[in-house]
């Protein structure tokens, strides 16, 4: 059976986010932007909150990755981002089948887990 299997930007970003939980010293996600803001404020959550994903224009079939995070207190920051970083880029590749062509993560906070 051959066919096409499509993911979309909405389905990897909550896909890349569960990913992002499972990385230590990364103690939750922060509101990527206005969108992000007010689903918070109206108490529902969303699973792709602080990932936003785009088809990266530079490099087609390729998409960018933005990982607005807190981390633990006490964890090294360079550390945890570069897990952070390893650990999307593979769920991204393995599960989705998408390859990232670039991964910002922005510590937008510290606190405890």
């Amino acid at each position: 059976m051959q066919g096409r299997v499509t993911v979309t930007e909405g389905a990897l970003a909550s896909l890349l986010a569960l990913a992002a939980h499972e990385v230590p010293g990364v103690v939750g996600m922060a509101p990527a932007g206005l969108k992000d803001q007010v689903v918070r404020i109206l108490g529902r959550q969303e699973a792709s909150e602080g990932v936003v994903v785009r088809q990266d224009p530079a490099n087609p079939g390729k998409y960018t990755a933005d990982f607005y995070v807190v981390v633990a207190v006490g964890t090294r920051i360079p550390t945890v981002v570069e897990s952070l970083a390893e650990r999307v880029a593979f769920a991204a590749k393995k599960l989705a089948g998408v390859e990232l062509s670039q991964v910002r993560v922005h510590v937008v906070g510290v606190g405890r887990g």
